[in-house]
């Protein structure tokens, strides 16, 4: 037996109207209701998905095609099973849903995802619930130890996302290894920096051990084989002031 002919009444004709308004060239229109009424329920579903989607990915829309983003979008509320109620989860769902569970087209860009993701990184730190760590930030870069702030992301991608757009739009042959760190000040205001991996290497340094900012930089020269670790040191001393001053380095152990 069925086990939605189970349920009650009420509940068969919530489950029927919910799909109808998620999919309704896949589910028929539940009985009994005009559908002047539905058009209504339907049209405010999906434009207030469609909302949120476009808000919080605005280069992906502005660079597909209107009726594949429509597409998309509708594909997304039909087959995504979302687990979180949360408007502001949504940004999550739709990556997600693009990751795992979207077919991909051939006509798709080779950075579709990783554009995506660059996005979505945006929106989910200007969200973040994550606070500054309770640290003093009086301190010395070189003979004190720094803490890398939890708002402060280091990402790699294929491909220069952070200069997407519709006049530039990277083919495979143009992807090239690009490391940012997209942060989150004290002011609540996004911003990103582009770097190189040695930096990125840095920050892990400081996230794995307590080390002073000389002993980080020894550590990180003696990983390169630099063959003049005092150079790197005066030359990582600038770096760290640059971090500071975006609050990537907020404080001090």
């Amino acid at each position: 037996m069925n086990k939605d002919s189970e349920k009650p009444a009420f509940q068969q004709a919530q489950m029927e109207f919910a799909a109808h308004i998620r999919s309704p060239k896949s589910n028929s229109a539940p009985a009994g209701i005009e559908d002047r009424r539905l058009e209504i329920y339907r049209n405010l579903f999906f434009n207030n998905i469609q909302s949120f989607i476009a808000n919080g990915f605005p280069i992906l829309k502005s660079i597909t095609d209107p009726d594949d983003w429509a597409a998309m979008v509708r594909d997304f509320v039909h087959h995504h099973q979302s687990h979180s109620p949360y408007f502001l989860e949504i940004g999550s769902e739709f990556l997600q849903y693009l990751q795992d569970e979207r077919k991909a087209k051939a006509t798709d860009p080779g950075f579709l995802l990783e554009l995506a993701h660059y996005e979505w990184v945006e929106m989910a730190l200007d969200t973040s619930t994550l606070e500054f760590p309770d640290a003093r930030t009086d301190g010395d870069l070189l003979a004190d130890c720094p803490v890398v702030s939890p708002l402060a992301w280091p990402l790699s991608y294929r491909y220069p996302v952070q200069m997407i757009g519709p006049d530039f739009q990277p083919s495979v042959d143009q992807s090239v290894a690009t490391y940012l760190i997209v942060y989150r000040d004290r002011n609540m205001k996004i911003g990103f920096i582009e770097t190189n991996s040695t930096t990125v290497r840095l920050l892990e340094i400081f996230r794995e051990e307590s080390l002073t900012g000389r002993e980080a930089l020894l550590k990180l020269a003696a990983e390169l084989n630099h063959p003049n670790p005092e150079a790197l040191i005066q030359f990582g001393l600038d770096l760290l002031l640059q971090l500071r001053n975006k609050e990537i380095i907020c404080g001090f152990h």
